[in-house]
């Protein structure tokens, strides 16, 4: 197929929310067999164009043009019969069903037994194993979906957009819960797509991964174009300044404190009772430290600091909070002891999406609030509700916008700003700045950086090694389970990270 012409083509959109305008007048042209990237701060309008191509959203002006002719989607399941699929950066699989079920819902295949007609499950296992045998993806069609890993579920999600047999596959955010290994993986994938004809939009804050495989990239800023450009004629710096409007010469902050020698947070021999999870953890946590904790998926971190909030439980070892030794079994006690925790899973476990920006935000602290007579002190739930969205920079139109109607880095904020205000001497957080862009990356890192100069200890995974190199004091490197070592200074470098990340496995 020639790509000298555009297979899809979005002109003139526009689309405006309560008190935001989304979209003004953004286009978008993708030709087939390429990977069109698209990019833009949280809040540019990439989420929303995209649902505006998948019927998810219906467009307040603009055409939508595919294979040259006018469409109009009316919701998802028009887009995907017209040969257009969508892997969302939030992940919405059934959780209780197994990966065929997920993979072939609302299209099973059936067979008739007499008057009566069943799934017939036997040629379902045998499609879904041979879909992801061709995508060389490691996967038992009958694991249920709950037990799988986030960058599994995630491959899953692939595997369903590529079973459709579409045209045009939209990726957000496709990579971030994937290891290196499952990156290329997906590169191979995408590679493959293309040769098929496939075209591909790539939506992704991960500039490198940009640079690297796609073909053109369009650039958006607070919902208008900026400009689409040949990605070899990009580079990182020009990608920043294009998307935030400015130049970034530092991706993190200058550290203006350094952590005292009192611990805070002591661990002794710390193990769960699961066969395949941490075992025997011991670290401290000094007062005003950044602790950053490093690994491959599957290294068993977040199942360590979910532990550490109550979230899961121990079968031996020991908790200390300044020196005093603890039992923490549920988040409420570990609330009470001064910690706090930002989720991975902002969808799943984070945000509450029918409700607003206020009531995420003060969520955690409703018990200050409540005034003598049992009421809510609105007042000052409001006073600091707008203080949190001020200190960081929350793009939302009021404190009364729905939190799902924000943009994903927004979201995260909130959640953020949601402990934030609980006022706690320990911060866990799993992957804070997953999904957002590097602005919004920035400022969550001077947040970081801020809390630990007044005295917060913090302890951060990430699987980004270079934002665990400028962010963290030290950092903890787990593999399948055990730690493996610490490094900090000049020994904390992406080969020695990723060096004991593989330690311990065969």
């Amino acid at each position: 197929m020639s790509t000298n012409t555009y297979i899809l083509e979005m002109n003139n959109m526009y689309k405006e929310f309560p008190g935001v305008k989304a979209l003004d007048d953004v286009t978008l042209k993708v030709r087939p067999g390429t990977v069109h990237a698209l990019m833009g701060e949280n809040g540019a309008g990439k989420s929303t164009l995209m649902k505006c191509l998948f019927g998810l959203y219906k467009p307040d002006a603009g055409e939508i043009l595919l294979k040259g002719e006018r469409v109009e989607f009316r919701n998802a399941k028009e887009a995907l019969d017209q040969g257009i699929s969508m892997i969302h950066q939030e992940l919405h699989s059934n959780l209780h069903r197994n990966v065929m079920e997920n993979i072939w819902l609302g299209r099973f295949p059936l067979k008739k037994i007499g008057p009566f007609t069943f799934v017939d499950e036997r040629r379902m296992y045998r499609d879904t194993k041979e879909l992801l045998d061709n995508l060389h993806m490691d996967i038992d069609p009958r694991e249920i979906v709950g037990r799988m890993s986030v960058s599994r579920i995630q491959s899953m999600e692939i595997a369903r957009a590529v079973s459709y047999d579409s045209k045009v596959i939209i990726m957000d955010e496709p990579s971030s819960s994937l290891t290196e290994y499952e990156v290329d993986r997906l590169f191979e994938i995408i590679r493959d797509l293309k040769s098929r004809g496939v075209a591909i939009i790539y939506i992704s804050h991960k500039i490198e991964e940009i640079l690297k495989i796609a073909d053109e990239v369009t650039i958006l800023r607070d919902g208008k174009n900026v400009g689409v450009w040949p990605a070899a004629e990009l580079t990182n710096d020009l990608i920043i300044s294009r998307m935030v409007g400015r130049d970034l010469t530092n991706r993190f902050p200058p550290r203006e404190s350094k952590p005292s020698d009192e611990v805070i947070l002591r661990v002794e021999g710390l193990s769960s009772p699961l066969f395949k999870s941490f075992k025997d953890i011991t670290f401290e946590l000094r007062h005003g430290e950044i602790l950053g904790i490093g690994g491959l998926v599957g290294a068993q971190r977040t199942e360590l600091i979910e532990a550490l909030f109550g979230l899961r439980s121990i079968s031996s070892g020991k908790i200390f909070v300044k020196e005093q030794e603890v039992k923490i079994d549920s988040p409420l006690k570990a609330k009470k002891m001064g910690m706090a925790l930002l989720t991975e899973e902002r969808r799943a476990t984070g945000i509450f999406p029918v409700l607003d920006v206020l009531e995420n935000t003060s969520v955690a602290n409703l018990q200050k609030y409540v005034k003598k007579n049992k009421l809510l002190d609105e007042r000052v739930r409001r006073a600091e509700g707008n203080q949190a969205v001020e200190m960081l920079s929350i793009k939302t139109p009021s404190l009364k916008t729905l939190i799902q109607d924000l943009s994903g880095g927004n979201q995260q904020k909130v959640l953020f700003a949601r402990w934030l205000l609980t006022e706690p001497e320990i911060l866990l957080l799993d992957e804070p700045t997953r999904g957002i862009d590097v602005g919004a990356k920035y400022e969550i890192y001077t947040v970081m950086s801020d809390l630990a100069k007044q005295g917060k200890s913090i302890i951060f995974i990430s699987s980004e090694m270079s934002e665990l190199i400028g962010m963290a004091d030290r950092i903890m490197v787990m593999c399948e389970g055990r730690l493996s070592g610490f490094v900090s200074g000049e020994e904390a470098t992406q080969e020695n990270i990723m060096r004991l990340a593989t330690k311990f496995m065969v």
